[in-house]
């Protein structure tokens, strides 16, 4: 999902405290499909309520909002528009790897293996249109601000981040920075132990971020050299050039200065690429959107989460108490130099 970065990147450990008063995009689908990965019971089922919805993704909005807006943060979530049609494939390969799968996780439920039947079902994770709509519908609840994207959530969180009206984009991909995040914050809904897929080991997931101007810096390229250097290894939109990696693609980048140099020094052709570099550099956006924070709606939320879907009203109100107070946001909107890490 998306590019890797780690080996050229530097990454900066956060504190929650050091996220206090500042305005976070967070890429919606990224979240949503987190929690439904990783809130599941012993043998990889997925929370539901008595009727057999799907609930996991709710129990991870309420319990990560409260912790993130108690620690003074303010949330925002960007919804996926459209996709791009070169993005058909990758969502096609998607697609196969989850069914193939939820196959191997109904097998493993079957032979009493627990935890390969929860690696398989985290691996099986998907995002329906009911699962968003629901998920919408409680952050609308919550008081949170969302955004709807025309086309990539992750662009749109990265054009709101350019224009300074949130601190950061969040999400567990690296595509923001292609888009121009300044910044780019993950973990923000991993922080704390995670087990290892595959193993029976754990490693400490520590919220970090990552900024673009430092990146570029570092590695003395630009923006532009950056995205060809992802297109050469693939991206969601394009399948790159077999055997070239972040490092491999950066060193023939800074060897033959562009995209097309590298290609001709390779003897390989990619019709699409000046359209998949479009996409990371003049991207659809849109400026329709409030970041107005709203207080929370408890009856509302309490009619949906314990009523419609069996949450524990307790739990529930306590989650809600968290939220009862919010720093004020920016008297005009925008981040303050000051809050920059």
């Amino acid at each position: 999902m998306g590019v890797n970065l780690s080996d050229l990147v530097t990454f900066h450990e956060m504190e929650p405290a050091q996220l206090g008063g500042k305005t976070v995009a967070i890429d919606a689908y990224n979240a949503i499909y987190q929690f439904l990965s990783v809130i599941r019971q012993p043998d990889g089922t997925p929370l539901k309520d008595d009727q057999g919805r799907v609930t996991s993704h709710l129990a991870g909005l309420l319990n990560r909002n409260a912790n993130l807006i108690e620690m003074g943060m303010r949330p925002v979530y960007v919804f996926d528009g459209l996709p791009s049609r070169l993005k058909a494939a990758t969502i096609q390969e998607r697609h196969e790897r989850r069914a193939k799968a939820q196959q191997e996780w109904h097998e493993a439920v079957k032979a009493g293996d627990t935890e390969a039947a929860y690696s398989k079902a985290t691996q099986s994770t998907k995002i329906t249109n009911d699962i968003v709509a629901s998920s919408r519908i409680l952050l609308v609840h919550l008081g949170i601000p969302i955004v709807q994207a025309p086309g990539e959530g992750e662009a749109q969180a990265a054009y709101m981040a350019q224009k300074g009206d949130v601190w950061a984009a969040s999400s567990q991909d690296f595509d923001s920075l292609l888009f121009g995040a300044p910044r780019l914050l993950k973990n923000l809904t991993l922080a704390g132990r995670r087990k290892m897929p595959g193993r029976n080991e754990y490693r400490d997931v520590k919220m970090e971020m990552v900024e673009l101007e430092e990146v570029l810096r570092t590695l003395d390229i630009s923006r532009e050299q950056l995205i060809d250097i992802c297109i050469l290894m693939g991206t969601d939109f394009n399948e790159g050039i077999r055997g070239i990696g972040p490092k491999k693609g950066l060193k023939l980048i800074k060897e033959h200065g562009d995209f097309q140099t590298v290609m001709a020094a390779l003897d390989k052709e990619m019709p699409e690429y000046e359209q998949v570099r479009d996409i990371f550099l003049h991207f659809e956006h849109t400026d329709n959107y409030s970041l107005d924070v709203k207080p929370p709606e408890p009856d509302h939320v309490i009619e949906m989460l314990v009523k419609e879907h069996d949450f524990t009203e307790a739990r529930v109100r306590s989650a809600l108490d968290k939220m009862g107070k919010r720093p004020e946001p920016p008297v005009s909107g925008k981040q303050s130099r000051l809050d920059m890490f």
